[in-house]
């Protein structure tokens, strides 16, 4: 476990994102939510995105965190992976941690990325003792670099090693307790990979170990079919949340208590009023989930 630097502790980067819906931020809607405001928990922004330096994004982003709380995502660091981090990328990463101070970051439990070929996707990992150590070193060597502790979130999956002896709900919850990070938890992808594997996403939301969560995502998802015809899930991202997930959510935030969720919305794009209505949902059923009096 790292030692979190005192002077982290009173700085903007230490604060806590509200127990609120948020959106994550696309350019298309950035003058809408300039112009008319917007009354929204959070924004979240994709770290890769923002690692140039300057120009139009930088901008845009410099405006919006003025006005709101900030949570950076990022997608690139193969935590999972078995080589060694990209030490270029992690600089890169704390000089943007360091100009937008954000509430929260977060990374996956995943990996993409095998020496020098970076691969568009997020790839599932074996849940092993041997994967388990490499991740919690991968953990502990990303709070060193930036100087915070970090989220890890669950991933949707598609298909199980034969090989892993850990259930994931255990993995993360080890992950957590040898390092010191906290969980993101993916609602939908609970969804998605339960389907997928024909398990209970309820019982697996059981036995998550939610005192960990830092911030709960929610997206759409497809439903297609794989070589068998059977059912296969798909984590999209380009729709509205689906009932089912919306329940799954309740579920989650009764045993919980109330936390940070993100509407994620990256494909098919809706306008700005149609995203803010889905958070606001989000928020609906946040506080009917919660016992009266509470947040």
């Amino acid at each position: 476990m790292i030692p979190i630097p005192d002077r982290l502790s009173t700085s903007r980067a230490r604060r806590r994102l509200p127990n609120r819906a948020g959106a994550g931020l696309k350019p298309e809607h950035v003058d809408d939510i300039l112009r008319d405001g917007a009354d929204i928990g959070f924004f979240e922004v994709h770290a890769e995105n923002y690692m140039g330096e300057g120009g139009l994004p930088h901008a845009q982003l410099a405006a919006i965190r003025d006005r709101y709380p900030l949570s950076l995502h990022g997608v690139g660091l193969s935590i999972g992976g078995a080589g060694r981090l990209n030490r270029e990328h992690l600089r890169r990463l704390r000089r943007l941690i360091d100009r937008y101070q954000p509430e929260m970051f977060s990374e996956h439990l995943a990996w993409s990325s095998h020496g020098e070929v970076f691969l568009n996707d997020l790839l599932p990992l074996p849940y092993t003792p041997r994967t388990l150590k490499r991740v919690a070193d991968h953990v502990d060597e990303v709070q060193e670099a930036l100087g915070r502790p970090m989220l890890l979130e669950n991933p949707a999956t598609y298909l199980v090693f034969e090989e892993s002896e850990i259930a994931e709900t255990e993995f993360l919850r080890e992950t957590a307790e040898r390092t010191g990070c906290g969980l993101l938890l993916d609602v939908s992808n609970v969804f998605i990979s339960a389907a997928n594997h024909d398990t209970l996403p309820e019982d697996y939301i059981d036995r998550f170990p939610l005192e960990r969560v830092g911030e709960i995502h929610l997206a759409g998802h497809d439903v297609s079919t794989d070589g068998a015809g059977r059912p296969l899930l798909l984590d999209t991202h380009d729709r509205p949340v689906a009932d089912a997930v919306w329940q799954l959510y309740a579920r989650a935030i009764r045993r919980a208590g109330a936390r940070p969720t993100l509407i994620e919305w990256d494909a098919d794009l809706p306008s700005w009023p149609v995203l803010a209505e889905e958070a606001e949902l989000a928020d609906a059923v946040m506080f009917a989930a919660l016992p009266a009096g509470t947040l």
